[in-house]
């Protein structure tokens, strides 16, 4: 239900990003006749039992696959440990790169595949482990085989690990009104216009696409980030990638609070977002 909702929080598509995503629906052969250009972001959720040429795409003649289709959208993999692990690892170029490039005797063609990946996974086979630990028959050993089914080159490539407790019954049952995605959506949408402001001129359009060399430019911490960095960095070994994604996180995280500077709290934020990183130590 969360991963659905995202799209409606993203900002709207601009009209070269429709372009884009309307050209792979058009070549799949899978855009609606009544609908010339698709204004809305994808959302592409495959079953676990797809295979790399599915997720990917190829065949004799090269086309498209759910990375693909996800183009300027959202792709969301459900109890991630169960696709084949040779599967997600083909995630790999397209989550660094932002295209997919399919060779064969003949011919070699690069599809786009910008996508925000999204996936779930239950704590443990059972599904019991975490909050409602003493509910959950897995063995220490067995939650260890579980988890590692993901490995950690691409875990680095996600950028935000969050755990999703159970909900309460007091939550379940309240009526009260909460924050609405329209809501939501605004702040999204002026963060957004912020970084279309800082990177104007350039091919990046947001944070998430900075270079290393806008990185050091626009993501510099204080003195206070810095020493938190020092400190989680060589306490729980984080790789140079994924101390580039919460950089990043971190600027974005002070987009939505309309701050100038990143700073200690923006940081310590953004490694809350690592928790399987931590898990890991």
């Amino acid at each position: 239900m969360l991963a659905r909702r995202i799209p409606g929080i993203l900002p709207r598509m601009s009209f070269d990003e429709a372009i884009e995503t309307t050209k792979v629906y058009s070549v799949m052969g899978v855009l609606e006749r009544d609908r010339a250009l698709i204004t809305q972001r994808p959302f592409r959720s495959p079953h676990h039992t797809i295979s790399d040429i599915g997720l990917i795409g190829g065949g004799n003649t090269p086309r498209p696959g759910e990375v693909s289709l996800s183009h300027n959208g959202l792709l969301f993999l459900d109890e991630l440990p169960e696709f084949k692990k040779h599967v997600l690892e083909v995630l790999r170029q397209p989550l660094e790169d932002g295209r997919v490039t399919i060779s064969r005797a003949l011919m070699s063609i690069t599809y786009p595949s910008r996508i925000m990946l999204v996936a779930a996974m239950n704590p443990c086979k059972c599904g019991g482990s975490g909050e409602n630990s003493l509910t959950c028959t897995c063995t220490p050993r067995e939650i260890h085989q579980y988890r590692s089914r993901i490995s950690g080159p691409l875990l680095d490539r996600i950028d935000i690990h969050i755990e999703v407790p159970a909900v309460k019954y007091r939550d379940l049952a309240d009526r009260s009104e909460s924050e609405s995605s329209t809501v939501i959506a605004a702040r999204v949408e002026k963060a957004r216009e912020i970084q279309l402001e800082r990177f104007r001129g350039t091919k990046v359009h947001s944070n998430a696409h900075m270079t290393p060399r806008q990185i050091r430019r626009y993501c510099e911490p204080d003195a206070a980030g810095h020493r938190l960095l020092e400190l989680v960095t060589e306490r729980l070994g984080f790789s140079a990638r994924a101390y580039t994604r919460i950089l990043k996180v971190a600027r974005t995280i002070a987009d939505l609070e309309g701050a100038e500077n990143v700073r200690e709290q923006h940081l310590a934020e953004a490694i809350q977002y690592r928790s399987l990183d931590r898990k890991s130590v």
